[in-house]
């Protein structure tokens, strides 16, 4: 009779797990029970929408809240995040290309009803209706994307402008207000993309290694690949920030670059808008002067608190596309390709004796060009590349602040088309 008791209850506990969250995976259901627990009062909202999705749905809308940020678990409502669901599945149903998708990249780059710290705007059914036409009839995702580039602006009636409210401005207060600046820009073509079932995220830097501002911008996932895309496009990979990009600290964390995830990676998108912590990793001694007071008084006025918006770094991506850029582009009759390594001392074919320092490049006193030299741990076939002139001499700046290091190197260029340059600072 005993044992017959203990079977009993083990299928009830077994039955009960199962249909806790019915549809949903057992994966799910700590991550569920912890964001109840985090939404207070809003917890009966929440598992409304879980409730009412409909089955097929059930792991996208437990995906969501799973990982929802708190600001966000406390506030959103149940029919917001039921039309949001219903608007993205039906774009998962009626585009192949996203029909295709891993059920990880629609959760993670298409599902989502925002990208960092904007206002939680319901979007997603107008953004449906109106760029449906643009995806319409396309062969493949690109025209789609392509089409939808060339085409926001005029659908949405926002140009660029610095007099927008606020920086990280929410896609229908850009549209009321007509205007944003690159991070609101970013965040109407990623939500664009997202509404016909493309995936697509925002990237963006804290701050260019030259100090002359930050940016953000789009990536869309194109044959398992992230390429990149403005609101104001040119096409996929190209753009006026690509230098600036490719010339990445890969050392610096405030000069990384950042991708955007809505599931949590652990590390921060240090990009964000709405990013105090970004202040608290900020080494004053490594800015220069003219910036360093003004950071000083943010840095003070910054205070600790825990990041919601997550990110990938993906500087190493845009630092190949840069220089790889370079080596593709065609060389003047006087021009050479000089190929630049750092090495901490004389031992020259190992990998483990190189540096990543900045490399300025003067000709007299003029400032010509900049980029960081590859880490020990990148490829041995990895180099910074200029482009120079033959027969010229040129003084190379390597510099580390963080170790102390400032050293000049006089380099004169010989005639061939290309010329390795190794900069060793301890012989």
């Amino acid at each position: 009779m005993r044992k017959i008791a203990s079977l009993f209850i083990l299928i009830v506990i077994a039955w009960g797990c199962q249909t806790k969250y019915p549809g949903v995976p057992k994966t799910y259901h700590a991550l569920l029970d912890t964001a109840f627990i985090k939404a207070g009062d809003n917890a009966p909202e929440l598992q409304k929408a879980l409730a009412e999705t409909p089955e097929a749905q059930k792991e996208g809308m437990a995906f969501i809240i799973s990982y929802m940020p708190e600001r966000d678990l406390t506030t959103l409502k149940a029919g917001f995040l039921l039309e949001n669901s219903e608007y993205a599945y039906k774009a998962r149903e009626k585009y192949a290309w996203c029909a295709a998708l891993p059920d990880s990249i629609f959760f993670n780059e298409v599902l989502p009803y925002a990208n960092i710290s904007e206002d939680r705007d319901n979007w997603r059914k107008d953004f449906y209706e109106r760029f449906a036409k643009y995806a319409e009839n396309k062969e493949n995702m690109v025209d789609a994307l392509m089409a939808i580039a060339r085409n926001i602006k005029d659908e949405v009636n926002v140009e660029y402008n610095t007099k927008r409210s606020r920086v990280d401005i929410s896609p229908l207060q850009a549209m009321k207000e007509n205007m944003a600046t690159c991070s609101g820009l970013s965040i109407l073509l990623t939500d664009a993309y997202r509404a016909v079932g493309i995936p697509s995220r925002l990237a963006g830097t804290a701050m260019w290694t030259n100090f002359k501002g930050n940016h953000t911008w789009s990536e869309v996932l194109v044959d398992n690949e992230w390429q990149f895309i403005e609101y104001y496009p040119d096409t996929l990979n190209q753009s006026w920030f690509v230098a600036d990009a490719g010339k990445a600290d890969p050392e610096n964390l405030l000069h990384w670059i950042y991708a955007v995830s809505y599931k949590p990676t652990g590390m921060p998108y240090y990009a964000a808008v709405d990013a105090p912590y970004v202040m608290n990793v900020i080494d004053l001694n490594t800015l220069p002067e003219n910036v360093r007071e003004r950071y000083k008084r943010r840095k003070e006025r910054a205070e600790k608190k825990e990041p919601y918006i997550w990110g990938h770094n993906v500087t190493q991506r845009y630092i190949d596309l840069y220089q790889e850029s370079i080596k593709n582009s065609k060389l003047a009759d006087d021009e050479l390709m000089a190929n630049v390594v750092v090495f901490a001392d004389a031992n020259t074919t190992k990998s483990e004796s190189r540096k990543s320092c900045r490399v300025d490049v003067y000709e007299g006193d003029k400032s010509l060009n900049f980029g960081y030299s590859p880490r020990k741990t990148d490829d041995m076939n990895q180099f910074l590349k200029f482009k120079l002139k033959k027969g010229t001499s040129y003084r190379f700046v390597v510099s580390s602040p963080e170790d102390n290091i400032q050293k000049e190197f006089t380099v004169t260029m010989g005639t061939d088309d290309t010329q390795d340059i190794q900069l060793v600072l301890h012989t």
